[in-house]
Order: C-alpha cells, then sequence, then structure tokens
C-alpha cells in the first residue's frame, strides 16, 4: 500500500492554502509599508538634498558687489540729514529752502550760511557714501548738480549726509 502525502487531498491542502494566504498578506503589507516609507519620507529627502546643492552652488559662484545706482538710495529720506545753506546772500533763502526740503521728508541738520555768497545756481553736495541719497534729493528739489564736496569740509556739515547750497 502505497500512501502519499500527495495522494491524500484533505492533508495537503488546508496547509498549502494557509501558507498561500499568509505569503499573500505579507507582500500586500510589504508593498503598503514600500508606498507609505516612500510618500512620508520622498519629499523631505529631496527638500534637503536641493538645499544641499543649492549651498554647494552658492558657496562655488564667486559673489559680485553691485555698486547702487543713482536712483536706489539706501536710506529712507527720513533718515537722510541735509544741511542747507546760503550761497546766494539773500536773507531767508536758505530757511525757505529748507522747509521745502523738510516738506518732502528729509531731515534737516542744519540751516546756515555758505562759505561764500557767490553760488550762481544752486548744488547737492554730498560726503563720501552718499551718492544715491544726493541724487535723489537733487531730483525731489528739481536741481541739476550734484557733486562731492567742494569747498565744504565733511566737520562743516556738523554730522549731515548732504549739504544743499542754495545760489541764485
Amino acid at each position: 500500500m502505497e500512501h502519499s502525502l500527495t495522494q491524500i487531498p484533505e492533508l495537503r491542502s488546508p496547509w498549502r492554502t494557509a501558507t498561500l494566504v499568509a505569503s499573500a498578506i505579507a507582500a500586500i503589507e510589504l508593498v503598503a509599508l514600500l508606498v507609505l516609507g516612500v510618500t512620508l519620507l520622498a519629499e523631505p529627502v529631496a527638500q534637503r538634498v536641493t538645499q544641499t546643492a543649492e549651498a554647494k552652488e552658492l558657496a562655488a559662484t564667486p559673489k559680485r558687489r553691485t555698486a547702487p545706482s543713482a536712483g536706489a538710495a539706501a536710506m529712507p529720506r527720513s533718515r537722510v540729514s541735509v544741511m542747507v545753506l546760503n550761497g546766494n546772500g539773500r536773507t531767508g533763502a536758505a530757511g525757505s529752502t529748507a522747509e521745502r526740503t523738510q516738506a518732502l521728508g528729509y531731515t534737516i541738520g542744519g540751516v546756515g550760511n555758505a562759505p561764500r555768497t557767490d553760488y550762481t545756481r544752486s548744488v547737492v553736495m554730498y560726503r563720501k557714501g552718499y551718492a544715491p541719497e544726493a541724487q535723489r534729493l537733487a531730483k525731489d528739489l528739481r536741481l541739476k548738480i550734484v557733486g562731492p564736496l567742494d569747498g565744504l569740509e565733511p566737520a562743516e556739515l556738523l554730522g549731515a549726509h548732504v549739504a544743499v547750497v542754495v545760489g541764485e
């Protein structure tokens, strides 16, 4: 008599079916865990890789310094101190220009007389580093002549950034 397990269907079938079902469930759980892991980790990992690459690229790129253009004043008008000087000898010329300048939002650092009274045109002069602010002030006052301090010492400005010398 030959008795083999392959010939008895009741002994072979329940174990085989249970094994296949358990393997299928484990495979589905594995796929679900992989999908969940990729979904949760892929975006943060990609962001970190991108940030690292950008940081390396920025470190490798040489930095260029650009000078501010004439229209790009760094300081707001309220922080620019202006010294208004009478350069034409007429009484009240510096005072009226100071009032106009203050009405535009600038801070008046002082009003006085220029060392000379023979200025034929109004001029905006600036201390080193304040050219953009002087350009903006000249534009606001509709003056055409702008330049570095000429005939004035920085100490004479009493801390002001720019000076307006009122001419004829």
